[in-house]
């Protein structure tokens, strides 16, 4: 773990190196762009082979999506259903609010003006696989697409190396509305729905997060396929000043080390008390913990604590830095709140632990990582919508704009486009 006081002397130059730009690693990069060639050319042939190379597990090519018979047999427990049932409540009605409704205007010449919203024909969702069943990530993906009305719903998850998915994943998917389910992961599933094979139609837009090679495929397919955003592994940074309680923040610490890996964990206060306080809950917490020995590899290498002079400085530090989640916990809340502009999400006050947000609160946790948060925001239910700007006209409205279209015809030297106005007129 790395702390730092404002005082050090490789302060400055660390707290440079936290604004990040999300770049692929060379050897990422082009193992992405070998396998994407070769489900480009081999198809399903090339899925069954990456199936055996990175996940050990013997398929055919018949076998790449889950059967309607294995879907219904799937039975988990009352209180998953019941958990499964609730998140589910709170997405659908957070993503109602955010879709976009049709509507239009009178311009100033008397046009007809506006924008219809209608939801993609067929969707791609990618649910990562690995140390965990991400149930949620099914619910906070596939969730928001069935909100917004997409009739397909194709799914991608890993399956094990006997073939089978995890039953609560599943119960979860088929909760959320998806319509198929592909027992594939990796790049080569991405690569799968943006361009097609034998047994996997394409889909529209592609949604999810996923490790480095799954962001990086997405990144090399864009184009073929649209995308949401570009989510990787999970990172938090938690904002304090001397008003933070030590045992709830090392919780949330400890809550997102969790997720192993490349995990990112920051915590970054005014108060050289409360780093005292943070760093020796962290050692008792984490005692009692499953997954202590992931959580303790991340604390080692992927997180550190800051001293700042202010709250003010903690604030540049988080801009610069785009966190996926933000914890803001300080007195001053609504001073503080407005100034931090390139966050995933933000979570306020001691008693907001960012595990709600993962779970129940109803936001989508596909989330901006990597320092992407300067550029993308966190998946939206409007962006399962298909936006389309629609225009009418009369002859007054056509004669009123006359003047104006020629001239910008005769500047860009376009002059069919001035005739197919005036014609109308003559």
């Amino acid at each position: 773990m790395k702390i730092l006081s404002f005082r050090d002397a490789d302060y400055e130059s660390f707290v440079k190196r936290l604004n990040r730009r999300a770049l692929p690693t060379h050897d990422v990069r082009d193992l992405v762009a070998e396998i994407i060639a070769a489900v480009a050319a081999q198809g399903d042939k090339a899925l069954v082979a990456y199936a055996k190379r990175f996940d050990n597990v013997e398929l055919k090519e018949k076998q790449l999506f889950l059967t309607p018979e294995e879907l219904a047999a799937v039975k988990v427990a009352p209180a998953t259903r019941k958990a499964v049932a609730a998140s589910l409540r709170n997405i659908t009605a957070f993503a109602k609010r955010g879709l976009r409704k049709d509507w239009s205007m009178i311009n100033a010449e008397g046009a007809r003006v506006g924008e219809r919203f209608q939801p993609f024909d067929r969707v791609g969702i990618y649910v990562p696989g690995g140390k965990a069943p991400l149930v949620s990530t099914a619910l906070m993906t596939a969730g928001f697409a069935r909100a917004a009305g997409v009739p397909e719903i194709l799914a991608a998850t890993p399956c094990g190396p006997d073939g089978t998915v995890n039953p609560e994943l599943l119960y979860a998917l088929k909760a959320a509305g998806v319509t198929e389910i592909l027992k594939i992961g990796g790049a080569q599933a991405i690569a799968a729905m943006s361009l097609g094979t034998k047994s996997v139609r394409p889909v529209d837009r592609l949604f999810g997060p996923g490790n480095r090679f799954v962001v990086e495929a997405k990144r090399q397919l864009f184009g073929a396929v649209s995308i949401d955003l570009l989510p990787g592994p999970s990172e938090i940074l938690i904002i304090a000043d001397k008003t933070g309680n030590a045992d709830y923040i090392a919780a949330d610490m400890l809550a997102q080390a969790e997720h192993g890996g490349d995990s990112l964990i920051g915590f970054v206060t005014d108060s050289k008390a409360l780093i005292g306080k943070v760093v020796k809950a962290l050692d008792q917490q984490l005692q009692n913990l499953t997954r202590a020995k992931y959580i303790k590899e991340v604390l080692k290498q992927g997180t550190f604590i800051l001293q700042v002079k202010s709250m003010a400085e903690a604030v540049d530090i988080s801009n610069a830095f785009a966190a996926e989640h933000v914890s803001l916990i300080c007195a001053e809340e609504k001073k503080w709140l407005p100034k931090i502009r390139t966050a995933g999400a933000i979570y306020l006050g001691n008693d907001s632990p960012v595990a709600v947000g993962d779970f129940l609160a109803g936001p989508s946790h596909t989330l901006p990582t990597g320092g992407s948060g300067r550029s993308f925001s966190g998946l939206r239910a409007d962006q399962f919508q298909r936006r389309t700007s629609i225009v009418k006209m009369d002859k007054k409205a056509v004669r009123k704009s006359l003047a104006v279209v020629q001239e910008f015809a005769r500047i860009e030297g376009l002059d069919a486009h001035g005739r197919s106005t005036a014609i109308r007129v003559e």
